[in-house]
């Protein structure tokens, strides 16, 4: 790890700690020798950072004090160009967008030591072979999750059966080459997952479902630990 990474580390820790931490306790978190730790810290506060506390007591970053935003390290910028990368194989018109416009910002505020790690990443992500939804916005779904609104779709299983079903959208679930909506099905009375490309036609409806503060989110997750094999 870079120093400079650390040192980021270090005030990240401290920040978001409840109590004071120990040398130790930082070296064991940053995998590195204690006497490391006293020399960061030291220089840390040598550069005015609000870190109080001694050798043998404990560290504590004076509340307040933050960093300037889109502090990154190495691995985080990995992470957000990686993850950018990623979200061109759900096929989500706008996502893709708003990823590429991410990046844009990013690029904007690195040093240029870490631009490059964008520009030319040392590293390749396929674009998948999921099928772009033609029967589905899914910038509308995302939308009528957020809003509690139910959703009128046609939708065509594996054995080509077309039926019409209201459905409660809860989440959206993306795995690598399929994206799922989970939603609630008015005409099942049960929870169901729908392949966005097996959508046919849909509309976002002006009706609103309860969303019980969080409950249907609870039920969908733990239907997914127990029920794996719930039908699509």
């Amino acid at each position: 790890m870079r120093r400079a990474d650390r040192l980021f580390d270090i005030i990240q820790i401290l920040r978001s700690s409840r109590r004071p931490l120990t040398a130790a306790a930082l070296a064991a978190e940053l995998e590195v020798t204690v006497r490391t730790v006293y020399r960061d810290v030291a220089t840390l506060q040598a550069r005015r950072v609000p870190i109080e506390g001694a050798a043998g007591i404990g560290y504590v970053l004076r509340r307040g004090f933050d960093l300037p935003p889109l502090m990154f390290t190495t691995d985080e910028v990995d992470a957000v160009a990686v993850g950018a990368r990623l979200v061109r194989r759900l096929r989500d018109a706008k996502l893709r967008k708003a990823a590429d416009s991410v990046l844009s910002k990013v690029m904007a505020v690195l040093p240029e030591a870490l631009r490059t790690s964008i520009e030319q990443p040392a590293f390749y992500v396929s674009d998948g072979d999921a099928v772009t939804p033609t029967g589905v916005d899914l910038a509308g779904v995302r939308g009528a999750i957020r809003a509690s609104r139910k959703m009128r779709i046609t939708y065509v299983d594996d054995q080509g059966r077309r039926t019409d079903r209201t459905i409660w959208p809860i989440a959206m679930a993306y795995y690598v080459d399929v994206t799922l909506i989970g939603a609630w099905c008015e005409l099942r009375s049960d929870y169901r997952h729908f392949r966005v490309d097996r959508i046919a036609t849909s509309s976002v409806l002006d009706e609103a479902f309860p969303a019980d503060n969080g409950r249907l989110m609870a039920e969908w997750l733990a239907l997914r630990k127990d029920r794996p094999g719930v039908p699509l």
